[in-house]
């Protein structure tokens, strides 16, 4: 990892961006023992509208926490590709849900795709694709360990959750192996 990273993540309120957001700061900060600094936003009307989590981790101090150019965006709803995919930084990856995110060229080198949808309704909760897609990043980047994400997870999600939780993180990191085969 370089001196700074930084992580976007935007979808819409009720997807798990800011959850998201917690469990990258939380992971990287409490587990992988690297200073971390997590913001986020979201409109007005909460639920439905836009959200976005960003998370800043360095080695040393942070000097400023906001991003304006991402080195990882992560994003779960076409308006957040919209709006956030020209905020990469030339070097960064991006990830995207592939059944929300119509548009976005898939290319497995600057572009990352996962149906992350899909395979959290086929694990019978939707509402773990935000999970998904955090076991996918973390499989691809190695920018946080798999296990400082699996401790953060644990200790961020209600106690009735954690095994969904955790199931739906090793699907996500499965996913990125099937990729990393084809290349």
């Amino acid at each position: 990892m370089k001196q700074r990273c930084s992580i976007r993540i935007s979808g819409f309120g009720g997807q798990g961006i800011v959850l998201s957001g917690y469990i990258v700061g939380k992971a990287a900060s409490l587990h992988d023992k690297k200073n971390s600094a997590f913001t986020q936003s979201y409109g007005p009307e909460a639920r439905g509208g836009a959200c976005s989590a960003c998370v800043v981790i360095e080695e040393g101090k942070i000097s400023y926490p906001l991003v304006k150019n991402a080195d990882f965006l992560i994003v779960l709803s076409k308006e957040g590709y919209e709006k956030y995919s020209d905020k990469v930084t030339a070097e960064g990856l991006t990830f995207v849900d592939s059944d929300l995110v119509s548009g976005a060229l898939v290319d497995n080198q600057k572009v990352f795709g996962i149906p992350a949808t899909r395979l959290a309704e086929s694990m019978g909760k939707k509402i773990v694709a935000n999970i998904i897609m955090l076991g996918f990043f973390t499989a691809v980047t190695g920018v946080i360990s798999k296990e400082a994400m699996i401790e953060s997870i644990k200790t961020s999600v209600k106690k009735s959750f954690i095994d969904i939780n955790l199931k739906a993180f090793a699907r996500g990191c499965e996913h990125a192996a099937t990729i990393r085969g084809q290349e």
